[in-house]
């Protein structure tokens, strides 16, 4: 499972309390004897997370997200789960060594080409046949700790990194890489006499390239590796391994459009930056955004393709919850052309000054409109209500509305009719089958939801429940009770560090979290979640029994299974 023993694993938890690590990552606030934030694992905007100082865990009533301080780490960050004990023990001031920490691949053999590909194009920058690449490079102010930093690399001219990885991988997956192509006459380079930018994963692997043009006139200045089983751009952000940590930090993340800025903004100490691997931002890094900080800020190009894209990821932002500020940037200018031309002090005063994402929408809704005239008029009143309508930021929404109202000469009432107000989901009710399930489905996850916190359940469960039906609750059921036997002693916290590894457990325990609220129980409660799993599997019995009966020819036979069932019947 991993390295630590169990115990180290313990005392590494307790060292920490895990509110004070999660209010580091969102914001909790107290009710009761816990604290409650919006669930960062789902598109959540009510605060549906409680964290519970007591127990040690946390859990999402609405997505049924739970775990200890690492399940959360491990999530919020994307690392596994020693990584995250290492985090914990820091913060909790104990020494621990893990050693090297091996990410979990997929893909491997993908991985090793990529691997390899990269040193090869790295060295290829050093040899002479990269000096002009290396001058280039010298001449856009990148200088030799930025190509180390983002190992920029060259591939050559000719077909030589196929023939390297041809003679030291399958064939089938050097194809799958998107590093190498075929013909006629054999295998040859898709890259060839470009700079190599590395496109990494969530874990900083490298997957994928951006290969730029620098000695000649080419319409396609870039050329980038096609998706493969180890690169989906939607699902990955430029830097996010090198910014999460520093973005948690300050809180704020800067989002830019190309990695060329990221790295401009990178060498002059900005570092909490990352770009979209395309203009258009898709639901999955959304969310990985949503995690990064609460601060969030969008940079793309100051030009029109810019604000159109600024337009879109900011929509797509707040359909989960998210108000981004927005900076635009002068002369048309990308981020790593003004910095350039400006300097750090003027792109971070940028920074520290963004207009908020409304403020933006009307500068952009106004483009092309005639505001002299009605029916101009009426348009741009009516996209501003439709934007309205996407933010749930009650202050900013109330600050827009008193905006238009001075800028338009409008009646406030006017605007505020127009807006939307969201229907109360009216529950569909449930099927006489749905109701008969839930009956015993309730039991089950009822009976093992207070078995994870009292070891007198775990007795009763030991003695009265010979078949839990449902087979996830009943191996779940088993490693409860095989971890009580084992330790004497019942924690749910300790429980779920100790069968991490296992995503179906893990699984289980979220949908029993979400399926129940209650902390305490009564004796009566657990005595008729038992009878109704015990009323389960006697029907089930009588089922089989009659089945069999009706298969007999013998009347000896068929009056013993009779006589079972009527015995059966009178325990129901």
């Amino acid at each position: 499972m991993n390295t630590l023993s169990q115990e180290k694993i313990n005392e590494i938890r307790n060292s920490v309390n895990i509110v004070d690590v999660i209010s580091s990552y969102i914001p909790l606030t107290p009710k009761g004897k816990n604290y409650f934030g919006v669930c960062p694992f789902h598109d959540d905007n009510n605060p549906s997370m409680s964290v519970s100082p007591s127990r040690q865990i946390y859990k999402c009533f609405s997505c049924g997200a739970t775990g200890t301080v690492f399940k959360f780490i491990m999530d919020y960050e994307n690392i596994s789960f020693l990584e995250a004990v290492k985090k914990v023990a820091d913060i909790g001031g104990i020494s621990v060594n893990i050693g090297k920490v091996t990410k979990k691949q997929t893909h491997t053999e993908l991985h090793q080409i990529y691997d390899l590909s990269l040193k090869f194009y790295i060295n290829n920058l050093n040899t002479v046949g990269g000096k002009e690449a290396r001058e280039y490079l010298k001449n856009r102010n990148i200088d030799e700790e930025t190509i180390k930093e983002f190992q920029i690399g060259l591939s050559l001219k000719h077909d030589v990194l196929s023939k390297i990885l041809i003679k030291k991988f399958k064939p089938d997956e050097v194809l799958k890489s998107g590093l190498v192509g075929k013909n006629d006459y054999g295998y040859y380079d898709l890259f060839y006499d470009r700079i190599m930018f590395p496109l990494y994963d969530l874990n900083g692997n490298p997957v994928a390239y951006s290969g730029r043009i620098y000695n000649k006139k080419d319409n396609s200045k870039y050329f980038n590796t096609r998706e493969t089983e180890i690169f989906k751009k939607g699902e990955l952000l430029y830097n996010y391994h090198r910014a999460k940590d520093i973005a948690r930090k300050k809180n704020q993340i800067i989002i830019m459009e190309g990695f060329m800025d990221v790295i401009r903004s990178f060498t002059v100490g900005i570092k909490n930056v990352i770009a979209m691997m395309g203009t258009a931002v898709t639901p999955t890094q959304a969310h990985l955004i949503k995690r990064m900080a609460k601060d969030i800020i969008l940079c793309f190009d100051g030009d029109e393709a810019g604000a159109k894209a600024t337009m879109s990821c900011s929509n797509e932002l707040l359909k989960i919850g998210v108000t981004p500020k927005i900076i635009r940037l002068e002369d048309n200018l990308d981020p790593d052309e003004y910095i350039q031309k400006y300097g750090k002090e003027a792109f971070q005063r940028k920074i520290d000054n963004p207009i908020s994402v409304m403020d933006f929408k009307l500068s952009y809704l106004k483009n092309g409109k005639d505001l002299t005239s009605s029916e101009g008029e009426a348009k741009y009143i009516s996209e501003v209500i439709g934007e309205l309508n996407k933010i749930d930021d009650d202050i900013l929404k109330d600050l827009t509305i008193k905006k238009i109202v001075a800028e338009m000469n409008i009646d406030e009432d006017i605007i505020r009719k127009h807006l939307e107000v969201k229907p109360k989901q009216i529950p569909k009710p449930k099927t006489q089958m749905e109701i008969k399930t839930d009956k015993y489905e309730k039991a089950e996850s009822a009976l093992i939801y207070y078995m994870l916190k009292s070891p007198e359940v775990i007795t009763m469960y030991n003695k009265k429940v010979t078949y839990i039906p449902n087979r996830e609750y009943r191996q779940l059921a088993r490693e409860i009770s095989s971890f009580y036997k084992n330790f004497g002693f019942i924690s749910e916290a300790d429980f779920i560090d100790y069968i991490e590894c296992d995503k179906d457990l893990m699984a289980t325990i979220g949908k029993i979290n979400k399926q129940n609220t209650k902390e305490t129980y009564s004796l009566e409660e657990i005595e008729d979640y038992i009878n109704v799993i015990r009323d389960y599997n006697i029907k089930e019995e009588i089922k089989r029994l009659t089945n069999k009966m009706k298969n007999l020819t013998d009347p000896l036979d068929k009056a013993k299974i009779a006589e079972e069932i009527v015995g059966l019947k009178k325990g129901v």
